[in-house]
């Protein structure tokens, strides 16, 4: 059908305007309701089978395209798409890479001036790497199907609670992708087939992990079958019987420890496989790079690193400052981030900056405990989705009650790394509009690439 403006679309036709967070197109009815329709994008014109309607939107899914955008692309997973059984793993594989990331910065920009009131003096250029086989941690659900006789392993369904027929994931390294059907033959062939409900997958530079997550003991049979395998495909397995402190090796004479090295400050991470380590480590090391370029660290300040894991920004940070504090509410993930730093030094030629780190509830942030940590030039922060609002409410209060300080300055620059553009709004807000900071600089993070999941950088410079 012709392109050109005088097209007569067919009456129940619905013009795509935009694209929201959950990579659905957005469109607008002539009496003004909001429909969202899954599976189309930004400027084509379609028709959708409506689901859901509510006083002010509706919520459907794509039928039929009569003018298709240029950035439509055909999809790199067999397993993608709108039709039953389909992965939701991914939500854009049908839009252009490139195009993805504009959507993403887009959306950083929106958050940031309709929820926070806040518009960047400068963006920042997204962060951006390999769309394909980056996803080094990922957690498969695992279900046997009685009635096929099959093991099923992946993500859910798009909307639902079923596990997706996953035979290929692009997004995974190659070498992982190549384990997908090994494993559902392994599990099958299991006694616990049916109480070994997830694996998850933490991959480090040299070593590959999969934590079995089983609800009953494994037999000596099974064990030997996870040995076998782990022999066969090179892989470690790990055993998880209840939470996360019950993780242990399989075999513990498999010494070689997961890690990944962020080479520019000459630094190693080891980690366990459970610990919380970004999902794609190509991203990693770029965004550890910007963030300490933008923070512009001196030799003669003191830096505070909060919610900072295992140290992931807190040992390249103590390759430049004088002195750094990683403050952390996970006492398990403080003490790796004190093995970490020892295991940094004991490899260096060059010793790193005296660093400390501590636990704290960081979503229980006062003036009096925010003061007691001293003086610090500048900070660090990279929060979980729910943000830093305490953090950032506190700076408000302590610029409002200036009589809280006691001789205590804030800092004159933070570069804040966020998981939820909606948060960081929400903070931004408080930094820029109460607490006396401007936001020189933000700009997107394309850490999930075919996903609609969105992460970001942004400045805040003392005024």
């Amino acid at each position: 059908m012709s392109n050109t403006a005088d097209t007569v679309w067919p009456e129940h036709a619905l013009h795509i305007e935009s694209m929201d967070l959950d990579a659905q197109g957005v469109a607008h009815r002539a009496d003004g309701k909001v429909v969202f329709v899954d599976g189309a994008l930004p400027f084509e014109v379609v028709s959708a089978n409506i689901h859901r309607k509510k006083n002010n939107w509706e919520q459907g899914s794509l039928i039929e395209v009569f003018r298709e955008s240029s950035q439509r692309v055909t999809p790199g997973c067999p397993h993608f798409g709108l039709h039953a059984g389909a992965c939701g793993g991914c939500k854009m594989q049908h839009l252009d890479a490139t195009a993805q990331v504009a959507i993403k910065q887009r959306a950083v920009e929106d958050n940031l001036w309709h929820l926070g009131k806040v518009k960047a003096e400068t963006l920042l250029r997204p962060i951006q790497g390999p769309t394909w086989g980056y996803r080094y941690r990922a957690r498969f659900s695992v279900r046997y199907v009685v009635k096929k006789g099959v093991v099923l392993i992946g993500f859910h369904e798009r909307k639902s609670r079923y596990v997706a027929d996953t035979q290929h994931c692009p997004i995974l390294p190659a070498h992982v992708e190549a384990l997908l059907m090994p494993l559902r033959d392994m599990i099958g062939r299991m006694q616990a087939r049916d109480t070994c409900p997830q694996i998850e997958l933490a991959c480090g530079d040299n070593v590959t992990a999969l934590v079995l997550r089983h609800l009953e003991p494994l037999s000596d049979a099974d064990l030997t079958r996870l040995r076998d395998f782990a022999a066969q495909h090179g892989v470690q397995w790990w055993l998880q019987p209840k939470g996360p402190d019950t993780v242990r090796l399989l075999d513990d004479r498999q010494v070689e420890q997961l890690s990944y090295a962020l080479p520019e400050f000459d630094v190693t991470m080891p980690f366990k496989p459970t610990d919380f380590t970004q999902v794609n480590p190509h991203i990693n090391r770029v965004l550890v790079t910007r963030a300490l370029r933008l923070l512009d660290v001196q030799p003669h300040e003191r830096v505070i690193d909060w919610f900072c894991g295992l140290g992931n920004f807190t040992l390249p940070l103590a390759t430049h400052a004088r002195e750094v504090l990683g403050i952390e509410g996970s006492e398990a993930l403080v003490a790796r981030s004190r093995e970490n730093l020892a295991y940094n030094q004991s490899l260096r030629s060059t010793p790193l900056a005296p660093t400390q780190f501590v636990a704290r509830n960081l979503f229980e942030m006062t003036p009096e405990l925010l003061t007691q940590d001293g003086v610090a030039d500048k900070w660090l922060v990279d929060p979980p989705r729910e943000g830093a609002f305490a953090l950032a409410q506190t700076l408000a209060t302590l610029k409002e009650q200036p009589e809280l300080r006691q001789g205590w300055v804030p800092p004159k620059r933070i570069v804040y790394v966020s998981c939820n553009p909606a948060t960081l709004a929400r903070d931004a807000g408080l930094l820029v509009n109460v607490a006396g900071y401007r936001c020189t600089h933000a700009g997107a993070v394309n850490m999930f690439p075919h996903t609609a999941h969105v992460e970001s950088m942004a400045v805040f410079e003392l005024s």
